[in-house]
C-alpha cells in the first residue's frame, strides 16, 4: 500500500460544501473529487489518501479515500508554472471537519505515527511505510465501528 497526505487549510480554501459532501459519503454514496497534489507526480490510481486539516482547529485527519486518476495538469494563471497538479479521488470516509476531525493532530504525536512529518505545507506528501500500516489500523478502529453500527441500525429498523 502507498499512502499520501492531502492538505486542507480553511484559511486558504473555504469549503462550504463539506457538510453536504460528508453526509453523502456517510449515506454510502460514491463521491468523487479533485484534489491538488502539490508537486508530486508519484501518485497512482489505487493509492490511499488521507485528508489532513491544518492551520486552524480542529486540526487532524478527517477523511480518506483512494486515487482514481494519476496527477494531471490543470491550467492556473495564479501559479508560477501556469498550472497545478491535481488527482481524482473517491472518498471512503469523510467527517465534517468544520465540526470535528476523526483523528486529532495530537494523536499523531504517538509512536509510530510520530515518525511522520504531519505538518506538510502542501498536498502529496508520501507517508512512510512504517506509518502506513499503523495509521490504517488506527483509522479502521475509528471508522469501521461507526459504519457497522449504522448498517446494524438500518437493518434493525426493517
Amino acid at each position: 500500500m502507498t499512502a499520501h497526505l492531502l492538505i486542507w487549510s480553511p484559511r486558504k480554501v473555504p469549503w462550504p460544501e463539506l457538510p453536504a459532501v460528508a453526509a453523502r459519503v456517510a449515506a454510502g454514496q460514491t463521491v468523487s473529487d479533485v484534489w491538488g497534489c502539490g508537486v508530486s507526480r508519484a501518485i497512482w490510481p489505487g493509492d490511499r489518501v488521507f485528508l489532513h486539516r491544518v492551520a486552524v482547529a480542529p486540526r487532524g485527519l478527517f477523511g480518506s479515500g483512494h486515487v482514481t486518476r494519476a496527477p494531471y495538469e490543470v491550467a492556473d494563471a495564479t501559479r508560477k508554472r501556469g498550472f497545478r497538479l491535481c488527482i481524482d479521488i473517491v472518498y471512503d470516509w469523510l467527517d465534517d471537519a468544520h465540526v470535528r476531525v476523526t483523528l486529532p493532530r495530537e494523536a499523531l504525536n504517538a509512536h509510530p505515527l510520530s515518525i511522520q512529518t504531519w505538518d506538510a505545507q502542501c498536498s502529496g506528501t508520501h507517508l512512510k511505510p512504517i506509518v502506513e500500516g499503523a495509521l490504517e489500523q488506527r483509522w479502521r478502529a475509528l471508522t469501521r465501528p461507526l459504519a457497522v453500527d449504522a448498517s446494524a441500525q438500518s437493518g434493525a429498523s426493517r
